[in-house]
């Protein structure tokens, strides 16, 4: 058993889940094959971040509770260099090649459109019910 949790990760709110399928094997699929996987990754990743969210505060609890783990929130600068080194590694992943770039500009775009909303709702949410709350 470890003695240290620190936290955030800095994979959070969740794990990211993919599923790949040969490009071959997918062009040959028909129009509502795709749609079953689509829908069967859909769910099992709406499943995982459910059972995840229902699952985690039990989880922490025992460790800190049962076991004697204590808490360490990181320092903002460990934190703040966890971001930078994967700042650089995905860039320079992102180009690679035409596919890795694509990926690359649409996840930054797409992080950056998430991200406006998440901080005028979900972490201002957050931080007032835990205020209200405790909890």
């Amino acid at each position: 058993m470890v003695k240290y949790y620190y936290w955030p990760g800095y994979h959070e709110p969740g794990s990211g889940l993919a599923m790949g399928v040969n490009k071959g094997v997918w062009d040959k699929l028909t129009d509502s094959d795709k749609a079953i996987f689509q829908a069967a990754a859909g769910a099992e990743n709406d499943y995982m971040y459910a059972e995840f969210m229902a699952n985690n505060g039990t989880a922490l609890d025992t460790l800190v509770n049962q076991h004697g783990v204590i808490l360490k929130k990181f320092p903002d600068e460990v934190f703040d260099a966890f971001g930078a080194v994967s700042e650089e590694v995905v860039a320079e992943v992102g180009q690679v090649d035409d596919l890795g770039k694509r990926i690359y500009e649409s996840y930054f775009a797409a992080r950056k459109a998430v991200g406006g909303w998440t901080r005028i709702s979900e972490q201002p949410y957050t931080v007032a019910r835990d205020r209200i709350l405790g909890s």
